[in-house]
């Protein structure tokens, strides 16, 4: 026996907007997709005949309504951004490019040379500690073996490294004209 459209929602209407709003987080937009889930549940009810679980159906008619909700959402707001009418500027200009700008290049070797100039002023061993972990990236395992000390040694002198770096990148006005401007 087919169920009603109004049986259907008497029985899981309330499931279904608990089910949108746990998925949106909000109230408006738990019930716009509420509207869309019943939508796609009347255009599509010549078809519940052949469902056994009319929980799952729409519990899947739901969920695959909110990803297709997302997905159009991302994608719009990732190239069209919000503006005013009367904004004099091409679209085209408002898509985000995916490289970076000359300026943006610049000030990043900029602050890789200040920050390599600061690590070259550390103590030898803080100097080789941050530049096996961070550069060459060996594990904290591997730079114990090296060095001949523990792990524990290891992270020592990486937490002290990092803390003096910290110390004298801040005294630096140069750098922090870099890193705030």
């Amino acid at each position: 026996m087919k169920p009603t459209l109004n049986e259907l929602h008497d029985e899981y209407g309330r499931y279904l907007y608990h089910l949108c709003l746990k998925l949106t987080r909000n109230k408006e937009e738990a019930e716009d997709l509420m509207q869309d889930v019943w939508v796609k549940v009347v255009r599509t009810s010549d078809r519940m005949e052949g469902v056994d679980r009319m929980k799952a159906w729409l519990t899947t008619i739901c969920m695959n309504t909110f990803r297709d909700r997302y997905r159009k959402d991302v994608r719009r707001s990732k190239y069209v951004m919000n503006q005013p009418d009367t904004l004099d500027v091409p679209l085209l200009d408002l898509v985000p490019s995916g490289s970076p700008l000359p300026g943006e290049i610049v000030e990043k070797q900029d602050l890789r040379a200040a920050v390599q100039s600061k690590i070259n002023e550390l103590d030898a061993i803080y100097k080789t500690t941050i530049e096996y972990f961070y550069v060459n990236q060996y594990s904290l395992i591997e730079i114990a073996e090296m060095m001949q000390v523990s792990i524990g040694t290891v992270k020592s002198r990486l937490f002290r490294a990092k803390k003096y770096l910290k110390e004298l990148l801040t005294q630096d006005q140069s750098v922090n004209e870099l890193v705030i401007a």
